[in-house]
């Protein structure tokens, strides 16, 4: 307790999954947190629920596709506390759906937002950080934005693009010295959060996260964790691990059976489901809590069903070995 009293820590996409519990975890610490995202009234609650731990709030209604919305959030968080010690970037959205069968403008405001809004508010964050001459970054980013994922091609860009950009920061910092201010990607694979509830839809299937899927809680630690101890990447979940392994030693196979198994996933569904734009242009009233709608009160059994699944990468890491060990066989034959 009290490890991060009297820190200032900024969270974007706090009205709910990896947001709001960072925002609670923080508060639980000690620290002081600036709330943001569209849905005010969410954030009012949640801004309740850290005065209850003791710990000082402060809600900003904000869409971080504007530019303007995130410069005001920044403004405020400086002007009621004086400083911003950690801002974590963690407001994202996702389209569904064959690449050309997806609504031009649906892609632009997935860029708009994952991307966008992550340079938005880098950019505000580290402003304020070069004038401290200290400060952590935390961009959530994905394992899509490793291992790209079919039916989710802007999505994945944008994704690719955060972890682009997190390299390139940290390669200015350490070029100019500035060796107190830290940039951290985050890299998730399937968390049982309401992403998937906000997702636009246009496969005519209800939207299945890729499994395994695993509890959000783990991905708030990790944020937390990087807020004490910054480290430059993080790929959560151990299907992510795995699969890191298999892009290194075999990336055309696990790029394959990623395809594969997200095509399973989704596609292969006897259900259907309409199609929806749902949060990309306007909040959503379902999808409140840490976890999906279909778990909403102690979350994680859903994550415990599919995580019996062969993680992505263990097949083409299996393979890679396999014809690593032909190719020695074959050497010594000679």
């Amino acid at each position: 307790m009290g490890e991060m009293r009297n820190r200032v820590v900024v969270i974007t996409g706090a009205s709910s999954g990896f947001g709001r519990g960072a925002a609670l975890k923080f508060a639980e610490n000690g620290a002081k947190v600036v709330l943001a995202a569209r849905r005010k009234r969410l954030l009012k609650q949640l801004a309740a629920e850290c005065r209850g731990m003791g710990a000082d709030s402060l809600v900003v209604e904000t869409d971080v596709s504007s530019s303007s919305d995130v410069e005001e959030l920044a403004e405020r968080a400086i002007e009621k506390f004086g400083k911003i010690d950690v801002w974590v970037n963690n407001a994202g959205v996702g389209s569904v759906a064959r690449f050309d069968e997806t609504p031009l403008e649906e892609h632009e405001q997935v860029i708009q937002t994952n991307l966008m809004g992550t340079i938005y508010g880098s950019y505000a964050a580290l402003q304020q950080f070069r004038k401290q001459d200290r400060g952590v970054l935390i961009n959530v980013g994905s394992f899509a934005g490793k291992v790209a994922a079919p039916y989710l091609s802007s999505y994945s860009a944008s994704k690719f693009g955060i972890r682009g950009l997190g390299m390139a920061l940290r390669q200015e910092m350490d070029a100019n010295g500035e060796y107190n201010i830290h940039i951290c990607t985050v890299m998730p694979v399937s968390m049982d959060t309401p992403f998937f509830d906000h997702a636009a839809n246009h496969t005519g299937k209800p939207v299945q996260p890729i499994p395994p899927v695993y509890d959000p809680q783990k991905v708030v630690e990790v944020i937390y964790e990087l807020a004490l101890d910054p480290e430059d990447e993080v790929v959560v979940g151990a299907s992510g691990k795995v699969g890191s392994l298999g892009e290194r030693v075999a990336p055309k196979l696990t790029e394959k059976m990623m395809g594969w198994r997200t095509h399973k996933s989704q596609m292969k569904q006897k259900k259907s489901a309409p199609d929806q734009s749902g949060s990309l242009f306007k909040p959503m009233s379902s999808g409140t809590g840490l976890y999906s709608d279909e778990e909403e009160e102690g979350g994680g059994n859903l994550a415990k069903i599919l995580g019996l699944a062969v993680p992505i990468g263990v097949g083409a890491v299996y393979l890679a070995l396999q014809r690593a060990r032909s190719r020695r066989d074959s050497e010594r034959a000679a």
